[in-house]
């Protein structure tokens, strides 16, 4: 698509070469601040651009799917004075405001809804092309995302930096002031979620059709407070004000088993049926990822618990308040918090659901998106690379594997081949204390069917070590999945 247009072409790809004509730069834009970093507009002249002027409405789409595909592919103009009218707007029609009522943070949040609109229209064909063209996805699983702030890059991907900062000024507000009104995303502690959102973002920005896949969590690692020259460590409640940047997907919603025990199928030895007691929904939230100097958008879906059936209402009308909500609670902390304190059994256990809620939801995703392309699942490692960002995300392997034998009938071998064609994994340390453990006894009550599949993943892996080296039983313990220790690991 060529960057001097400002339409969009259903008929060029998206994935084509990245445009020579380089975007908006900050520094390549006058940035003009007014004497005051606060409102400079009067009532009066704020109800004059409420009135609205001569900006007629958007053509609503009928049902006739030409015409919607007509409205859908046409992009939102780009002047000054339809990104004003469509800021005034979200002020008052989203969020209710009035000229004597309009703040920083409502002047933000309105502009960042400005500026969705037009990303969304962007990340819409991105996903018709790439499905249209039986696209390769890359599905990068982390358990971090420090994405930062989103509106000044979605700006910047957009090239609507400058219209901006002057459709704000006009309103009396500076962009810079703006932009600091965003509340960084608390998806992340580290390098770790930082290198991963470098990683969708760099794809979105060349053009490769990624995704990346992580946990919706409620509060940050923590917000810093010094209370006596000492530091206290308060809740980042992140989430607290609408969040412009995510968006909810009840429909996207898959259930999640834990506990329970196996009935093994009397016509496969490999093959069992997992009866659990306990089951939670892993509901999806989506982000979209604005790659510059392209049309690209890439997508990190993110998971959160969705408790509505687990309210008990007999108990409720009991009197026992406590266990009608017990079990809402207990799938809710499931992504309260980033790496809960593991130095409890506890803690280790629900650090344990907290990393299979994540990744039984992102391969049934995987897999319901794969099956929309009616090929068979011999030809998933063909639409279908998953990174493993870590060791959080390994408990992928033995969810595909399951989900391919027991509920596909597929044989252990077609289930191995597909997967070990699927996978790809990095790991950022060699230090022992940075590789996870979990122990057997608690693993075997919490997913015995994984760890039936672990089990048998790492016999055959060693009757294969064994037939280069045999009779080395030392390299065998060093190697083996199962560590020999008390429990074992």
């Amino acid at each position: 698509m060529s960057q001097n247009t400002g339409y969009f072409s259903s008929s060029i790809p998206l994935n084509t070469a990245k445009a020579t004509t380089p975007g908006v730069h900050e520094a390549d834009v006058p940035v003009t601040r007014p004497t005051s970093l606060k409102r400079v507009l009067s009532g009066p002249a704020l109800k004059t651009m409420l009135a609205g002027g001569a900006h007629s409405q958007p053509k609503t789409p009928s049902k006739d799917d030409s015409e919607f595909r007509d409205y859908s592919h046409s992009e939102i103009a780009r002047d000054v004075a339809t990104i004003k009218f469509s800021v005034v707007m979200h002020l008052t029609a989203t969020f209710l405001r009035t000229p004597a009522s309009i703040d920083s943070a409502h002047a933000y949040l309105a502009s960042a809804f400005s500026v969705r609109d037009r990303l969304l229209q962007r990340w819409n064909l991105t996903n018709e092309y790439h499905d249209k063209i039986g696209a390769k996805r890359v599905y990068y699983m982390s358990l971090e995302f420090l994405i930062g702030r989103t509106f000044d890059n979605a700006l910047l991907a957009l090239g609507l930096r400058e219209e901006y900062a002057k459709v704000l000024g006009d309103v009396g507000f500076c962009l810079e002031d703006i932009i600091d009104e965003e509340r960084d995303a608390a998806l992340g502690n580290g390098g770790l979620g930082r290198l991963a959102a470098c990683y969708v973002d760099s794809m979105a920005c060349s053009n490769y059709p990624g995704w990346g896949y992580g946990l919706r969590y409620k509060y940050g690692m923590f917000q810093q407070q010094i209370l006596n020259g000492y530091q206290v460590e308060a809740p980042d409640c992140w989430l607290d004000t609408p969040n412009p940047w995510e968006f909810p997907r009840p429909d996207v919603t898959y259930p999640v088993k834990f506990y329970g025990h196996l009935v093994r199928d009397p016509h496969s030895a490999h093959r069992f049926k997992w009866e659990s007691n306990v089951v939670y929904d892993a509901m999806a939230f989506d982000v979209p990822v604005p790659g510059y100097g392209t049309t690209n958008v890439g997508n990190i879906r993110l998971w959160s618990c969705k408790t509505n059936t687990l309210f008990d209402l007999n108990k409720f009308n009991s009197g026992d308040y406590q266990g009608a909500t017990g079990g809402q609670v207990a799938a809710q902390i499931l992504t309260d918090v980033l790496y809960p304190n593991d130095n409890t059994n506890d803690g280790k256990e629900l650090r344990l659901r907290q990393e299979y809620l994540f990744c039984s939801a992102t391969m049934q995703d995987i897999l319901a998106r794969f099956r929309k392309t009616n090929r068979p699942l011999s030809e998933l490692p063909d639409l279908a690379a998953i990174q493993l960002n870590d060791t959080h995300p390994t408990l992928g392997v033995p969810e595909l594997m399951r989900i391919l034998i027991d509920d596909e009938g597929l044989s252990w071998d077609e289930a191995w081949d597909i997967t070990t064609r699927t996978f790809a994994f990095t790991n950022h340390t060699i230090l022992p204390e940075a590789m996870e453990k979990w122990p057997v006894p608690m693993l075997d009550k919490i997913l015995p069917r994984h760890m039936g599949i672990i089990y048998d993943i790492n016999l055959f892996f060693l009757q294969k070590v064994e037939k280069q080296f045999p009779g080395d039983r030392e390299l065998l313990s060093k190697i083996s999945i199962i560590e020999e220790s008390n429990p074992q690991q």
